[in-house]
């Protein structure tokens, strides 16, 4: 019996694989009457034994009510039930009944069964085969071209489009940069889009996270080599808390996405849009790209289309949305655990001397650092802009969009200015933006805004004859400053190399938008001076390399590649090297 529930299992799980491609191959191609008949039959069959096999795992475990998953298994059966219920006794779907007007009802449930059964499956993340590094390079690589295939797909674009182009946009969505070689807008069909989409939010969170939190929920556990694996991709300090810092993860980028949308919704003129549904799209869409700072948008010119330049409610909840996105999600759960303490103090009878450090030293080196950057940046573009790109705007409408332009560099990629017309001086300050980039264990790119703070503080701390840096009453670890330092020339090294690869392949382009292009890539900002399009192919491969290595980090590369050596209990005498 024990055999034949296996099996059982088994073939739901691939039964629901096959139909998640008869879904891609629905929507990828034109069908004839025959062939569309067919796939609305075997969905049914899919479901069917969908239902089957989660009927079977229920009375196998015999805990039902107890099992933490038997709601989520229970709405899936009633709403499997219905569209059969409908299909069955309703009448021939599509027609009679409104909501089975488009067959996406039923593959969505097919989707959900192959998420079920997915879950089902055994993950394991053997140390031995791969460290957590190469799984992470791994993960992103398998996305990047699962992406490229489906955007070639004849219904993804209404003209066609080459495989290096699919490539690069599939790339330019996971690695959530937002440099495309074709317009998102006009070239890609809603199917397209959604691809493009899909693509942002597994970029964004990454795959890992969805496979093991989904697995682990559904199975109650998971084994020690996973734990393991998942600690270091997210960088959670205790084992017990990996899939607890899974979780918030994943509820907060859905409840800030959610709340996003529907102030995006409400931002924007129904009068732009042909129907509700693009509305609806459009908010959506523009949501999930900005919380994941990619910068794709369903506007031809982005947020700079007419329209949309002078909105300036969008624009704050936009900017809102990508900051919070590129603040990291170790510093929003901390500071959801400030606000919390300080609210359970306000109202607390007990008044204690006694104050805990709940704002860990991370969370404020980066707030302090995201700040003054902010602050920095928006005073240099309000007044470098201000008779130039601002001039178009009233006296509020120019401090909004000098604060969209000061924030929109570090790794969100929107624009609402004619980026090609900015000052030089503006261009060079973007230049520094786009190389900061934004937080750790955030979705945005660059080197990160710890990394530049380390190495502020290091120059001061030499400045100051000190042997150590110190802030906030701590002392940052060596490690810390030496894996800074390591990223600061892995970057430069990446960016010089693009350039000069580009200028070789393209020596009719400038080299000032060679290298915007290129620090752009590499910071996974998306903003560009207009050359991206017109790229040679080789060109187009190498802002491709530097868009991944900027996702995944040069360091991450490195340490995937190299083998690490055991700790050797012996050190050499020191001697210091002339540096200048």
């Amino acid at each position: 019996m024990k055999m034949d529930l296996k099996q059982l299992y088994r073939f739901a799980f691939w039964i629901s694989l096959i139909g998640l491609f008869a879904i891609i191959a629905d929507f990828g191609f034109s069908q004839a009457k025959f062939t569309q008949n067919f796939l609305d039959g075997f969905y049914f069959f899919v479901l069917g034994i969908g239902l089957i096999s989660t009927f079977y795992r229920h009375i196998k475990n015999k805990i039902f009510l107890k099992n933490k998953v038997f709601i989520f298994d229970l709405l899936s059966v009633l709403f499997t039930l219905w569209v059969f219920y409908l299909y069955l006794f309703v009448g021939i779907p599509f027609e009679t009944d409104l909501l089975l007007e488009n067959p996406i009802w039923i593959q969505l449930a097919v989707i959900f069964t192959f998420i079920r059964e997915f879950s089902e499956l055994k993950i394991d993340f053997k140390r031995t085969v791969l460290n957590p590094a190469q799984l992470f390079i791994i993960s992103f690589l398998a996305i990047i071209f699962i992406g490229s295939f489906l955007l070639i797909l004849p219904n993804a674009t209404y003209d066609g489009i080459s495989y290096i182009d699919t490539l690069f946009t599939s790339t330019s969505a996971v690695c959530v940069t937002g440099l495309v070689v074709v317009d998102t807008a006009t070239h890609f069909t809603l199917f397209g889009q959604i691809i493009i989409m899909i693509l942002i939010q597994v970029g964004g969170l990454g795959i890992l996270t969805f496979a093991s939190y989904f697995s682990y929920f559904f199975k109650g556990g998971t084994s020690y080599e996973n734990q393991l694996a998942l600690s270091d991709i997210t960088s959670s300090k205790k084992l017990g808390e990996v899939f607890s810092t899974i979780k918030y993860i994943i509820l907060i980028t859905f409840g800030i996405e959610l709340f996003a949308g529907i102030l995006i919704y409400t931002s924007i003129d129904s009068s732009n849009f042909v129907s509700q549904s693009d509305r609806i799209f459009f908010s959506v869409f523009h949501s999930i790209s900005a919380f994941c700072n990619a910068g794709f948008s369903t506007l031809t010119n982005s947020l700079y289309e007419r329209g949309f330049r002078f909105n300036y409610y969008l624009q704050l909840v936009i900017i809102l949305t990508f900051v919070l996105g590129g603040l990291g999600f170790p510093i929003v759960v901390n500071i959801l655990k400030y606000f919390k303490y300080k609210i359970i103090t306000l109202f607390s009878s007990r008044k204690s001397k006694y104050r805990p450090w709940v704002l860990n030293l991370n969370s404020r080196i980066t707030l302090v650092t995201t700040l003054s950057i902010l602050i920095v940046s928006f005073v240099l573009f309000y007044l470098l802009e201000y008779n130039n790109t601002l001039a178009e705007h009233s006296g509020f409408g120019k401090m909004v969009t000098a604060l969209f332009g000061a924030t929109t560099p570090r790794t969100a990629g929107f624009n609402t200015i004619d980026t090609a017309a900015m000052a030089f001086p503006t261009l060079m300050m973007v230049f520094l933006l786009m190389w900061i980039g934004a937080s750790p264990q955030s979705t945005g790119g660059g080197i990160k805004t710890s990394t530049f703070a380390i190495a502020t503080l290091n120059i001061l701390s030499l400045a100051k004859g000190k042997s150590r840096i110190e802030i906030f009453r701590r002392e940052i670890a060596d490690i810390s400053v030496r894996r800074a330092f390591a990223i600061i020339s892995l970057s430069l090294v990446v960016i010089g190399f693009a350039i000069m690869f580009i200028s070789i392949f393209d020596p009719e382009k400038e080299l000032v938008d060679i290298a915007f292009e290129c620090f752009s890539a590499y910071g996974t900002v998306g903003l560009s001076l207009g050359i991206t399009g017109d790229l040679s192919s080789a060109s187009k491969f190498v802002i491709i390399v530097v868009m991944f290595v900027g996702r995944i980090s040069m360091l991450s590369l490195v340490i995937a590649v190299f083998r690490k050596i055991k700790h050797k209990n012996y050190s050499y005498s020191k001697e210091e090297i002339t540096i200048n």
